[in-house]
């Protein structure tokens, strides 16, 4: 069955892949075009992070469908996401509705385990992500930029949430902890069941409260540390976006190498964001090209190395360049390349 692909990853149990190591993965649309499959396979990559918008396409006879439009072209559903299913105010801030979320969210790990998809991105931020608008980077690209000092909305899909307070008055940190023990604690035997593992994506940006509610649990090592430890299973662990624990700094408790050999060792990382910051928090930063921030993007594929890390990473957030989105893309993968080849060999 899997002559074709005869890698086993080790760290999504179930998929397999057509060589070993760190895989490379891109954003697609469900639905995509004639080109942008071409562009994908141009670019060598083999797996696939896709999105089902219709809200009564989330079943697992659709995301079947989903995942054998990109099989006959050669490519692999390493994510699909359902974005009713993340950052969801109700869930992190026990707010009405917060039952029916949840049961929500479990049907869509049972339907992507009936589809055969093995994997989920999950993030539990209450208020979104905030920015405070975009600034010009190298040769006039533009990245997105936040600064703390002018921070006043967060968004996500077609949510804003403003400051002062986004919903009204100031949360605990002991609240948010209860309930996302109360969350986890129901997801645990479905993933399990299904199949599902689940990375949690860090909060962005992390660290500090916005809008009256702490950043306390996906916002730094401890949080995180302390968090997996609740859930208690091996299908919860991390999506480590690199430009998010950057934009933390030191703030974050562990950098970003420490935090891969952590987790990476614990069996706890499914998934790799790169992208990389002018400066991190508290003096503000820009979202800017792989190789023009601050980390050294080359040790952070090595220390995936070390790990045996073989499942995905992916570009994150792209500079708006000249030749568009496509442009960015494949000089973020081009570049991502190069670093698996450089540090395998080294």
């Amino acid at each position: 069955m899997h002559t074709e692909r005869p890698y086993a990853l080790k760290t999504i149990p179930g998929y397999y892949a057509s060589r070993p190591g760190i895989q490379i993965g891109t954003g697609m649309s469900a639905n995509p075009s004639e080109d942008e499959i071409a562009f994908a396979r141009q670019l060598g990559v083999e797996w696939v992070m896709t999105t089902v918008d219709d809200p009564d396409g989330h079943t697992a006879e659709n995301y079947r469908r989903v995942c054998e439009r990109f099989e006959a072209h050669g490519l692999q559903v390493y994510r699909l996401a359902n974005h009713s299913c993340h950052n969801q105010e109700q869930i992190t801030l026990n707010l009405p509705g917060r039952d029916d979320k949840i049961a929500e969210y479990l049907a869509y790990i049972r339907a992507l385990g009936g589809a055969g998809i093995h994997y989920s991105t999950y993030a539990h931020m209450a208020n979104g992500i905030w920015s405070t608008g975009s600034e010009p980077i190298r040769g006039g690209a533009m990245g997105r930029a936040f600064h703390l000092e002018q921070a006043r909305t967060g968004w996500w899909i077609d949510r804003t949430w403003e400051a002062p307070l986004s919903h009204g008055r100031v949360y605990s940190e002991g609240e948010l902890w209860d309930n996302y023990a109360y969350f986890v604690r129901q997801v645990v035997p479905v993933a399990q069941d299904a199949g599902v593992y689940i990375g949690i994506h860090p909060d962005d940006p992390p660290v500090y409260p916005l809008g009256g509610v702490p950043r306390c649990i996906f916002g730094s090592f401890e949080g995180y540390k302390r968090a997996l430890e609740i859930a208690d299973s091996p299908n919860i662990g991390m999506c480590l976006c690199v430009g998010c624990w950057l934009e933390g700094g030191v703030a974050m408790g562990k950098d970003v190498v420490e935090t891969i050999r952590y987790f990476g060792g614990l069996g706890k990382l499914f998934k790799v964001h790169l992208r990389n910051v002018t400066m991190p928090m508290p003096e503000g930063f820009t979202e800017t090209y792989l190789d023009d921030g601050y980390q050294d993007m080359s040790a952070v594929i090595r220390a995936l190395q070390e790990v045996g890390y073989d499942g995905a990473i992916i570009s994150d957030h792209l500079p708006k360049m000249v030749g568009g989105r496509w442009a960015a893309e494949g000089w973020a993968i081009g570049y991502m390349r190069a670093l698996i080849q450089a540090t395998a060999s080294a």
